[in-house]
């Protein structure tokens, strides 16, 4: 099975890239992924599948029967893009001005296509079913969460759930693999800072809220540094700062913006709650006022020892244990975390790195591409593990 499911995923390759760059051309936000679920609806309904649109949204769920009953697995892709300003001449560029599939997501989507083909084609061999869940709204809009709250996991209910990540550090062909925590818990918050504005001239008859934003980034520095065990990953980086106009008049409000990425409850509780003490304290001091807002995202990403097991199994027969890489802790987030909590699985990463590139191609930047070639093996280990799993692992 292995190795015939590897050629046939090579087959189609030149279908899967040309869904990738027809998605990669016409990038859509968050909840607004319209006309790539309208592609995804239309090509799970030329396999034969049961299809449903709007879930959570715009998110799209196919259902393949397969010939005996059984248990269900899903396997997911996400749909939406990034508000970046894709630059280059690739001939697949952006079309829609200042948005791009930035991380992959056109990968994705392009694969579980691929995956839901090469499954239909081997319906005989299926006990049970296959649930494709393509989710919007993965950038912080918590799509799956969505879906799961519109009965994504039940008729029939699922009972384990797999995806995959394009990974741009390691080369196409790999797998990267971690059991236990693997992605960060993700928060974000603003911090308003309430001063009295006035002449630049005159700093004395105003209280600068420029200057007791800048105290507070600093003193909020200290927080993982000096109050966050060592041996507990955490970080706290401000993204935005924001005030003011005009260059000789101090402004009345400084408004911050950030991120904290933690594994343990406890340590994204202690910044949650220092995070708004230290603010009011430097405030404070420095005769300001200051509202926090801080809202709790996503869950860390806990892959199941099981459903890596799993796996690493399908890449050892697919592809060979030589493409198995151990994949590092990373303090990125990502909210197929909610699926994990429900049901056992896991997320493996799929390298996606040209070989002969000198400097991979990051995730979230302009620069960001991939080694197409890695889509006909996502694929062929996406359809894998549906199979391995109902076949009983």
């Amino acid at each position: 099975m292995a190795h015939e499911l590897l050629a046939a995923a090579q087959g189609i390759a030149p279908e899967l890239v040309e869904n990738r760059r027809t998605i990669h051309a016409h990038p859509e936000l968050a909840y607004q992924e319209y006309r790539t679920a309208a592609l995804v609806a239309d090509h799970l309904r030329g396999l034969g599948l049961e299809v449903q649109t709007g879930i959570g949204g715009t998110g799209v769920v196919g259902l393949l029967r397969g010939s005996r009953p059984g248990r269900t697995v899903l396997l997911r892709a996400d749909m939406d893009a990034l508000p970046i300003l894709e630059t280059g001449e690739r001939p697949y560029l952006s079309e829609n001005q200042g948005v791009m599939h930035a991380c992959g997501h056109d990968g994705h989507t392009a694969v579980l296509l691929g995956a839901a083909r090469l499954l239909t084609e081997r319906r005989n061999e299926i006990d049970g079913a296959v649930k494709f869940m393509f989710q919007p709204a993965e950038e912080g809009g918590a799509g799956a969460l969505r879906m799961i709250e519109q009965g994504l996991l039940d008729s029939p209910k699922v009972v384990a759930a797999f995806a995959l990540h394009v990974d741009p550090l390691h080369y196409a062909g790999e797998i990267g693999t971690r059991t236990g925590p693997t992605m960060a818990a993700a928060d974000r918050f603003t911090i308003e800072v309430r001063g009295a504005g006035g002449h630049a001239a005159r700093p004395h008859l105003a209280v600068d809220p420029v200057v007791v934003a800048s105290q507070i980034v600093n003193a909020l520095q200290t927080l993982v540094s000096r109050e966050v065990d060592p041996a507990h990953p955490a970080v706290l980086t401000i993204g935005s700062f924001v005030a003011g106009a005009a260059f000789n008049v101090i402004p009345d409000i400084a408004t911050l913006k950030g991120t904290v990425r933690a594994f343990a409850p406890e340590v994204r509780a202690l910044l949650e709650r220092r995070l708004g003490e230290v603010s009011a304290g430097v405030a404070a001091a420095l005769r300001a006022e200051v509202h926090v807002d801080y809202e709790q995202l996503y869950p860390p990403l806990i892959n199941h020892d099981s459903g890596v097991a799993l796996v690493e199994r399908v890449v050892t027969e697919v592809l060979g244990p030589e493409a198995l890489v151990q994949r590092d802790l990373m303090m990125g987030a990502e909210d197929f975390s909610y699926l994990l909590q429900r049901v056992p699985g896991a997320m493996f990463y799929l390298g996606v790195r040209g070989r002969a590139w000198a400097e991979a191609r990051p995730i979230h930047s302009a620069l960001f591409d991939m080694d197409e070639r890695a889509l006909p093996v996502g694929a062929a280990v996406m359809a894998g593990t549906a199979l391995r799993y109902l076949a009983g692992g």
